[in-house]
């Protein structure tokens, strides 16, 4: 069996290979998406594309996805930039490196938390779809940084009531495009699917309570680096308020982004960081904080930034 979907390729994508934009537009690998495109499986008009053709903005692309034999399958994979922070027997908080999903899901073909997990040994005893035991967060495919998974049933309950409460604290570092005005301040805008585009979310009227509070810490001639502290935890919610505003973040295309400005900056994903995560421990009660440095990759790109004149 195949699943086909007609998507029409966002401005932001316009000018990029048809393998990247493909990636960006259905949360794929690179290579992934490659071999959908060389299996004939990407047409424009009933023309199939190449690898380097270029996507231009406002198309509608006819893209047939091949059934994984079990797309839901836990593959154990080592991944360098991997790293856990902290364990115990209840918890586990890890740093994670970008182009890595939270876990396994049809179209995905590349790593997960998940997989990662159990090859670094780490035994999850929470109930409910295996290839989710323990997500009770996720960080999207492009952004790096903090998450915390349960090991225990009894953590589990309580880490995602904690999430639903809203008491576990989540600070972002983003790079967005230009400048914010106000320089700091909060964004109240709900979030819903995107009406046209899978994959997406939009502000809508409609949508989910979502809030974002942001702080400039520093500003560069095209942008400015952001602390943000997240109050709801809607998906993409960062990267949909900030496009919605006008600052997209760098590299996120799929969002805005300018093309050209981030492979001047070399970078092919979202500058999104979570760099600290604090909350109660389900089970001491005792609280627990943790802070992750930039990767090397976005620290280049600030370097890069810092540079300009």
């Amino acid at each position: 069996m195949s699943d086909t979907r007609y998507l029409p390729v966002p401005d932001g994508l316009g000018g990029e290979r048809a393998d990247a934009g493909v990636a960006k537009l259905l949360g794929l690998s690179r290579s992934a998406s490659a071999d959908i495109i060389e299996a004939g499986g990407v047409t424009l008009s009933g023309k199939a594309l190449s690898k380097s053709d270029r996507l231009v903005g406002g198309e509608m692309l006819e893209i047939v996805l091949p059934e994984p034999k079990n797309p839901l399958e836990i593959v154990p994979v080592v991944v360098d930039d991997f790293r856990i922070v902290y364990e115990d027997d209840d918890i586990v908080v890890i740093d994670k490196p970008a182009g890595m999903a939270a876990h396994p899901s049809v179209g995905w073909s590349g790593p997960t938390v998940v997989g990662a997990l159990v090859a670094a040994g780490v035994k999850i005893t929470t109930s409910g779809a295996s290839e989710r035991q323990g997500i009770v967060q996720r960080l999207d495919v492009g952004t790096t940084g903090l998450m915390t998974i349960a090991k225990s049933e009894l953590a589990y309950s309580r880490l995602k009531q904690a999430f639903r409460d809203r008491t576990v604290h989540k600070v972002y570092h983003a790079i967005v495009q230009g400048h914010p005005d106000p320089s700091s301040g909060t964004i109240d805008a709900p979030i819903a699917r995107h009406p046209k585009a899978e994959f997406k979310f939009t502000v809508a009227n409609d949508g989910k309570p979502s809030v974002t509070h942001y702080e400039t810490l520093e500003a560069f001639p095209s942008a400015s680096l952001l602390e943000i502290v997240l109050e709801t935890g809607r998906t993409h919610q960062i990267r949909v308020h900030f496009s919605v505003f006008k600052h997209p973040l760098l590299g996120d295309t799929m969002y805005g982004a300018d093309p050209k400005l981030a492979a001047k900056m070399g970078i092919e994903h979202q500058w999104l960081h979570a760099t600290r995560l604090s909350f109660e421990h389900p089970i001491s009660a005792m609280k627990v904080e943790f802070e992750s440095p930039y990767p090397a990759e976005l620290e280049a790109v600030l370097e890069r930034l810092g540079n300009q004149h």
